[in-house]
């Protein structure tokens, strides 16, 4: 089985088109205008050009929804439909010629995430889901990993931003998770892969502190759907409110929690 809704394949249709603007960019990285948004948050000529090839083929098969992207904010149209875009998820990655990025598109309906895109244009890996009807990965499907211990597990985060107000705090909570696992915790600079590499079993948990409702919605479903736990830092579905998201294999979900109490 695989996802073929008109949804999906609006999705995947947008995202096939702006990968190919993207992994020429990619390849041509020395020759960027690059400019700078704010300390140690690069925004690249790239990001645009994605942006607005993805607005465009979203718009054309549903030009009423409305679109929450990074770059240009909301564009309000239908309440009840929204589309929820990052064009390269992975910036700082892309600019430096590290090849784990993702163009990442979530659709909410009654804010709620109902189906999702991530894609690694550079490793052709397409994570899909939809409510209800599970996750894939080249339509292929996936699921979360088994392990019940968290000593046992790999654990992924994106650690505090140049300047972050809770820089002590998130150290904290790494040093924390650092003595409970044997594996060393993974920082791979790309929030969305993140949670598709949960969805995919790669990886058995993620936590991080002020995201952005972009980094996440697409895989938000798609954790959900492989089988995982999307909360909140205490275990409750604040995730977005209060910018802090927890996604786990279900199974090692309070021992995370409790560390991070």
């Amino acid at each position: 089985m695989k996802l073929s809704s008109a949804n999906i394949n609006v999705m995947v249709k947008a995202c096939r088109r702006a990968s190919k603007i993207l992994i020429r960019d990619f390849g041509e990285i020395e020759n960027l205008q690059v400019s700078l948004k704010g300390p140690g948050d690069f925004v690249t000529t790239s990001d645009k050009k994605i942006e607005k090839i993805l607005i465009e083929e979203l718009q054309k098969a549903r030009p009423n929804y409305s679109i929450l992207s990074e770059e240009i904010g909301e564009l309000k149209n239908d309440e009840e439909f929204k589309w929820i875009i990052d064009p390269i998820d992975g910036t700082s990655n892309f600019l430096h010629g590290i090849p784990h990025f993702a163009i990442s598109i979530g659709l909410e309906h009654d804010n709620e995430i109902i189906c999702g895109i991530i894609y690694d244009p550079i490793k052709d890996e397409m994570f899909a889901a939809e409510k209800g009807n599970g996750s894939y990965m080249n339509n292929q499907r996936i699921r979360v990993s088994s392990r019940s211990k968290l000593q046992d597990c790999i654990v992924f985060t994106g650690g505090p931003k140049y300047g972050s107000k809770d820089r002590e705090l998130t150290m904290k909570e790494y040093n924390n998770f650092s003595s409970k696992v044997l594996i060393p915790i993974r920082k791979l600079g790309s929030a969305s892969l993140d949670m598709a590499y949960v969805a995919a079993g790669r990886c058995d948990g993620f936590w991080q502190r002020n995201l952005n409702y972009w980094d996440i919605a697409a895989g938000i479903i798609l954790v959900k759907e492989s089988g995982g736990f999307v909360t909140d830092f205490r275990g409750e579905n604040e995730y977005i409110q209060n910018k802090t998201i927890l996604a786990t294999n279900s199974k090692i979900n309070n021992e995370m929690i409790e560390v991070l109490k």
